[in-house]
């Protein structure tokens, strides 16, 4: 099963006899103090027919502190969630958004990390729908029955990032004059987790937003040494850009570890080291 779906694909499974449950994660970074992304609006302004939206700070996070800026949301929140929003264990689930893939990505690795075996992340976004119809307000879906079960994917805390900044490869999903410690928009400090490797998630995909062929993808991957290391892991800064990598390698056919506190966690604990610099 790919982790992608286009939208000729989702359309045709959107008719047929099993159709796929859509969600609907409308989300931006914004820089703290700046306005809140009204992503419900967006979404009554249009979405696809029969999806319900999700909200990621409220829904796909817990409450930002010390664990970072998006940590994970409890489990029962979480089903709970994903309960009111349709879903169900026996019915595939698509996710979208339009932006940049990060917010869809992150509901497709909460939904496979706790259990569920088959979610798919629009390729393209909203975007890539095109000229299809959209539908408007709000959406009341039945409540669906999926209860999580942790543990499905990798997962890394700090101490198990650091580990693998040392011994095995640690992709740094930022971008690059983040990751050099450049700028830094929204948490502490710049710069980055020593021994971490650059590896913006912008790459992954093409000018239209869609992803890389996975030949493209794991050549890139395997340049920046993930064909050989023992173990792959990625962050970014709070842990939603990071799985669109996370999936990106999947894609590639390479396994690969979401650090979910990322840098708004570590740059958080005075007591980590901090690199900048190429």
């Amino acid at each position: 099963m790919t982790v992608i779906i286009s939208a000729q694909e989702l359309s045709d499974a959107l008719a047929g006899d099993h159709p796929p449950v859509l969600l609907d994660i409308r989300w931006r970074l914004t820089a703290p103090g700046g306005p809140p992304f009204d992503g419900r609006g967006a979404f009554a302004a249009g979405h696809l027919p029969g999806a319900a939206f999700v909200d990621l700070d409220q829904e796909l996070a817990g409450p930002p502190g010390d664990r970072g800026r998006h940590p994970l949301p409890e489990t029962a929140a979480f089903g709970a969630a994903m309960r009111r929003a349709g879903v169900r264990s026996d019915t595939p689930v698509v996710t979208y958004d339009d932006g940049q893939g990060w917010a869809a990505a992150r509901a497709w690795w909460l939904l496979r990390w706790c259990g569920h075996p088959d979610v798919r992340v629009l390729d393209g976004g909203l975007a890539a729908w095109g000229d299809r119809p959209l539908s408007t307000g709000e959406t009341a879906p039945a409540e669906g029955d999926f209860r999580p079960e942790p543990g499905a994917l990798a997962l890394l805390d700090a101490d198990g990032a650091a580990a693998l900044a040392e011994d095995g490869l640690l992709l740094d999903a930022r971008a690059g004059e983040r990751y050099r410690g450049e700028v830094e928009p929204v948490d502490r400090v710049g710069g980055h987790i020593p021994g971490a490797v650059s590896a913006p998630t912008s790459e992954n995909v093409a000018a239209d937003g869609t992803f890389r062929p996975a030949a493209e993808l794991a050549a890139r991957f395997a340049a920046l040494g993930a064909d050989t290391a023992p173990a792959v892991g990625v962050y970014c800064g709070s842990g939603v850009s990071a799985a669109h990598e996370v999936l990106a390698l999947e894609l590639a056919g390479i396994p690969a570890a979401l650090y979910a506190g990322s840098w708004s966690e570590w740059s958080r604990d005075e007591t980590r080291p901090v690199a900048t610099g190429a």
